[in-house]
């Protein structure tokens, strides 16, 4: 390994800078003007709300183009979007893709299709339409995105904000999902190639192992809105900072799920902290709620695949501030 290969590598490193990319999005938003809604945005029809979400694959699409498998990133594409909607509350119903290639390919194309058909029935949603568009002086490659509506009653959104004494509630991940690629890819390709043999059990190849669809959780809607979710967090862009979304607490995670292997390999790879890991991707817990019952809670976490991961700490707690304990880190 080379001395560049020991140096700790973080997700600025690679490009990505959150705190960057977070001031541009308060940008944009600034200069068109802020809207009701956080995952998603919401517009008051009358009796209900619609909703809109919009996101893509992001440099995943560089794992599928190396190997020349393209027929689970439109799952991916479709996840992205109705996790978020999922988050706030909504039901997804119907979802348009954007696909943007330098040229025309008869069968990439096919299995970005293939993945879309089969995101979404996963979803229960409609594919109402989209756009391909020939972009050779713009877009090197492809570049994959789409935006998803949904619905929701007036009473059936998420409050989404959580309370000190407040019990959380988590469910596990299918892997990496479509956040932190950028720096999952730099990590694992210093020594090795998406084609070598993947050193963990499940995958033929490392770059097989990257390319794990994301999981959707719209499965969970039904039982969380029966058991009296407060909120929910997906665990996206930023890693568990995303539990902050719920509101300024100290949110004490001491039972998450375990971390895939694919994250220690990209741990030990990147010689990536524990800190750096947990801020840019999932670890292992992909989605989480936060109810203000216990039983409630436990019931929630029996009614499906999840458990109870933790809580938000309590006003009179000392020293509880804000951010987020897990692992031993405070985020």
């Amino acid at each position: 390994m080379t001395d560049d290969a020991d140096d700790e590598l973080t997700y600025a490193d690679t490009g990505v800078d959150i705190e960057a990319s977070e001031s541009a999005t308060a940008a944009l938003i600034d200069a068109v003007g802020d809207s009701e809604g956080d995952y998603a945005g919401l517009l008051d029809i009358g009796d209900r709300y619609l909703a809109l979400a919009t996101d893509g694959v992001g440099t995943k699409l560089l794992v599928a183009d190396a190997l020349g498998d393209y027929s689970t990133v439109g799952i991916d594409c479709i996840a992205m979007n109705v996790n978020d909607l999922v988050a706030a509350g909504v039901r997804p119903v119907a979802f348009v893709d954007y696909l943007a290639i330098d040229e025309p390919d008869d069968d990439f194309a096919e299995q970005i299709g293939e993945g879309l058909a089969a995101g979404a029935e996963t979803a229960d949603i409609e594919l109402v339409g989209g756009e391909t568009a020939v972009r050779t002086e713009v877009v090197k490659g492809l570049d994959l995105a789409g935006a998803c509506v949904g619905l929701a009653d007036k009473d059936g959104l998420f409050d989404g904000a959580a309370e000190p004494g407040d019990t959380l509630v988590g469910w596990p991940s299918s892997g990496i999902h479509s956040n932190g690629l950028t720096l999952a890819r730099t990590a694992t390709t210093r020594d090795h190639e998406y084609t070598d043999p993947c050193p963990f059990e499940g995958y033929e190849t490392i770059g097989d192992a990257l390319l794990e669809p994301t999981r959707m959780y719209t499965d969970l809607l039904t039982p969380m809105r029966a058991h009296g979710v407060r909120g929910a967090a997906h665990i996206t862009g930023g890693g568990w900072g995303n539990l902050q979304r719920l509101g300024e607490h100290r949110y004490v995670v001491d039972d998450p799920f375990d971390a895939q292997p694919v994250f220690e390999f990209v741990q030990e790879q990147g010689n990536v902290s524990d800190a750096e890991m947990h801020t840019t991707f999932n670890m292992g817990t992909g989605f989480v709620a936060a109810l203000g019952d216990d039983t409630s809670a436990t019931a929630l976490a029996e009614a499906t695949d999840g458990r109870v991961i933790g809580h938000v700490a309590a006003s009179d707690e000392a020293d509880a501030g804000v951010g987020v304990s897990i692992r031993g880190l405070d985020l």
